[in-house]
């Protein structure tokens, strides 16, 4: 599956956000809302958001357990299909989550190699988005 095919299976999506020590509630707010433009130009709609102020990051799941619960029952109740997190996610993370949520996992950085994907038009643009 290439990074393009993501978002056209996505539909409905859940964007999550973190508060460490370190940030200001209201920057993380306006980051979330900043990717729910990007989810939109994607071609997602974004159903709902979960902010979970922590002081530090799950290494296993980036969010702690509890939110974890939250979030799979969010995705039920909206039958959404992905969950958008705003921060980069490892590989170990992503496969950790979709175990536990059973929905497609997103970070920022995909959602944009997506968005470039679905506008590049040269067979150069499109292997140069591949690549990244």
């Amino acid at each position: 599956m290439n990074i393009h095919e993501v978002a056209v299976e996505v539909e409905k999506a859940i964007l999550v956000g973190v508060v460490l020590p370190k940030d200001r509630r209201w920057e993380v707010d306006e980051y979330l809302s900043e990717l729910q433009q990007l989810a939109a130009t994607a071609g997602v709609e974004v159903v709902d958001q979960l902010v979970q102020d922590r002081q530090r990051l799950d290494p296993a799941t980036f969010i702690g357990s509890g939110k974890v619960e939250e979030l799979q029952q969010m995705v039920n109740a909206y039958q959404a299909k992905a969950v958008i997190f705003d921060e980069d996610l490892t590989p170990a993370q992503i496969r950790n989550l979709e175990k536990a949520i059973k929905a497609k996992i997103i970070d920022r950085s995909t959602l944009i190699l997506d968005i470039f994907a679905k506008h590049a038009r040269t067979r150069t643009a499109k292997t140069q988005v591949e690549l990244a």
